[in-house]
């Protein structure tokens, strides 16, 4: 253990949906939810405004849509995202030449290098510039930050500080100050995990620090209790590395005869991501990217890919995900091979751990002007450059975003981050006048 809290944990607050309603002035302070609007999507993030209905990543968007009717639901800008990113990551390595992202919106600072003092008075300090720059450089986004004495303690610290707060754990306070949070809190307790843990009584990480090292292996198996027996206990030596090895995890099926059945697919994936999951477990990490691979008759191979807000290790969020790149797959013109993988594997989760369940909403139909109706439109028709929430310019209008899409009609709302929010107007699809913004 360090004996100076200096090792540091960003992430970015709800990133994605932060990101549009930076840039689309008339959705702040509104629900935003970020990923996959068809019927078979999945949400990668909700703003806050979001999250208060129990919108939550890696959850299906039609069940976003039941909880939250009048969201606006958007597919996400990359090219946005990592452009911030870009903007963050600078100013982390002017703090230090130890930064380890884990994706766009996170990442861990060692702050033991350099001449700096380490007392928490002097590391808040400077952690309170750090976040006032970002703040300003990126035009409006903000962070939560954890310090500690190891990146398991800086990452509970963050969680502890969100949304926008900065949390320091002092040294030789970590153990009572995890001891209260609930297991899933330790990096590796997955679902699977998490049921053999129940087993035992445990329910939050005091129940297991009560449990002897000879309990947990025996439960667990010698690698994986010593793992979380440590960290129980705040035991972590890692490093903080800025080249950590991207890493993978896949299983694919090669069949005999060519599969055109849906159903059998869609149990494929489910199974199929349960190995996965399983995997990741045994390795302690967790996923932000879920891939699927599809091979067809003629050995034409495609792969699609999404990448949540969040890290998983949970196998039914895999599938959900598995089942609904599937979508993009001519199907009944045959496979002859289908895999799921994962990428973007990190050591921490970042789902929402630590919060408590938010007020209890009564979610009542709405149709007034202000509600973004995604959820009605038939987005199979849309040109992909036209779908909900994409940058497009005018010729005579300037630049705005697709606000809604369907009947061979683009609906644009005409506004920037400067701007304010701006009027809504509604073109033909193959407007000559109508251009959109390559991302």
């Amino acid at each position: 253990m360090r004996p100076h809290a200096s090792v540091l944990h960003l992430d970015l607050d709800a990133f994605f949906a932060a990101v549009e309603q930076r840039d689309k002035p008339s959705l702040r302070g509104k629900p935003v939810i970020v990923g996959g609007i068809g019927q078979r999507g999945v949400v990668a993030t909700a703003s806050y405004e979001a999250r208060v209905f129990g919108v939550h990543s890696a959850m299906p968007t039609h069940e976003a849509r039941r909880r939250c009717p009048h969201a606006a639901f958007l597919f996400g800008r990359f090219g946005a995202y990592r452009q911030a990113s870009r903007i963050v990551m600078g100013l982390l390595r002017e703090l230090s030449p130890l930064v380890e992202p884990l994706s766009l919106d996170e990442a861990f600072v060692d702050l033991a290098v350099g001449d700096r003092s380490l007392e928490p008075e002097a590391v808040l300090d400077e952690v309170a510039q750090l976040r006032a720059r970002l703040t300003d450089e990126t035009g409006g986004l903000t962070a939560s930050v954890g310090v500690g004495s190891s990146k398991f303690i800086a990452k509970v610290a963050s969680e502890l500080a969100k949304p926008d707060g900065v949390r320091l754990i002092a040294p030789g306070t970590e153990v009572e100050t995890i001891a209260p949070l609930p297991a899933r809190a330790i990096p590796g307790v997955g679902p699977v995990t998490m049921e053999k843990l129940a087993r035992l009584g445990v329910s939050t990480v005091a129940d297991l620090q009560r449990l002897s090292q000879r309990e947990l292996t025996r439960e667990l198996g010698r690698a994986q209790g010593e793992w979380i027996g440590a960290l129980a206990f705040a035991r972590d030596d890692r490093p903080v590395e800025p080249d950590r090895e991207t890493k993978s995890i896949s299983v694919e099926d090669t069949f005999e005869t060519d599969v055109t059945d849906r159903a059998r697919l869609d149990a494929i994936a489910t199974r199929d991501a349960g190995t996965v999951a399983r995997r990741l477990s045994a390795a302690h990490l967790f996923a932000r990217t879920i891939t699927i691979k599809a091979r067809y008759p003629d050995f034409t191979t495609l792969s699609r890919s999404r990448t949540l807000e969040g890290a998983t290790d949970d196998p039914e969020v895999i599938a959900t995900i598995a089942r609904a790149l599937l979508d993009g797959v001519d199907v009944p013109r045959g496979l002859r091979l289908f895999g799921v993988g994962v990428a973007g594997l990190t050591e921490v989760a970042q789902e929402a751990l630590f919060e408590t369940s938010g007020p209890s909403v009564e979610l009542v139909e709405t149709t007034t002007d202000e509600q973004i109706g995604f959820d009605k439109l038939n987005q199979r028709s849309v040109p992909p450059a036209y779908r909900a929430g994409a940058d497009v310019v005018h010729d005579d209008h300037g630049p705005g975003w697709v606000w809604g899409t369907g009947l061979g009609r683009v609906t644009v709302r005409f506004e920037t981050a400067q701007t304010g929010p701006g009027p809504v107007r509604t073109f033909a699809v193959d407007d000559p006048a109508l251009h959109p913004v390559a991302d």
